[in-house]
């Protein structure tokens, strides 16, 4: 009897910043259903991450962006019923450039919205894992890439 063999999902998170402020998503789905995080989903076979990445902000937002680079990855656990994993996704986090639009939930995303650092960093936004951590990796290498360009 062949039994099926459970593996990680791959998924992108498209992080992007304008005037100062990052976009973020509140979720309507698990994992995290109703946590503030990146507009993301699922990687299509065949499709790159940053491609990924870029369709999924549109999706989820209305914004159009354009993907710099995947600068790291982060797992993602759903654990739901009776303390049970249910899916384990990879996040390839992609750097990405606003290009245009205004935010707006979408999709499978209630909401959608530019948060300053002052505003996603309160206690009261109910924040998905490591999204912190990712804004903070992010700002650091768009402020380098930026020092060198001209």
């Amino acid at each position: 009897m062949k039994t099926s063999v459970q593996r990680p999902i791959p998924a992108t998170i498209g992080v992007v910043f304008k005037d100062g402020c990052v976009l973020l998503v509140r979720r309507a789905n698990p994992p995290d259903a109703g946590q503030w995080g990146f507009p993301g989903g699922k990687v299509n076979w065949g499709e790159t991450i940053e491609k990924a990445a870029v369709r999924e902000i549109l999706e989820e937002t209305g914004v159009t962006a354009k993907a710099k680079r995947v600068f790291t990855a982060v797992d993602c656990f759903d654990i739901r019923k009776r303390n049970r994993l249910e899916q384990h996704f990879i996040l390839l986090a992609v750097l990405c450039e606003w290009v245009s639009g205004e935010p707006a939930g979408n999709d499978d995303a209630l909401e959608a919205g530019w948060f300053s650092e002052e505003a996603w960093a309160q206690a009261s936004l109910a924040l998905s894992l490591n999204v912190p951590e990712v804004i903070r990796m992010a700002r650091r290498i768009a402020a380098e890439e930026s020092v060198g360009s001209p």
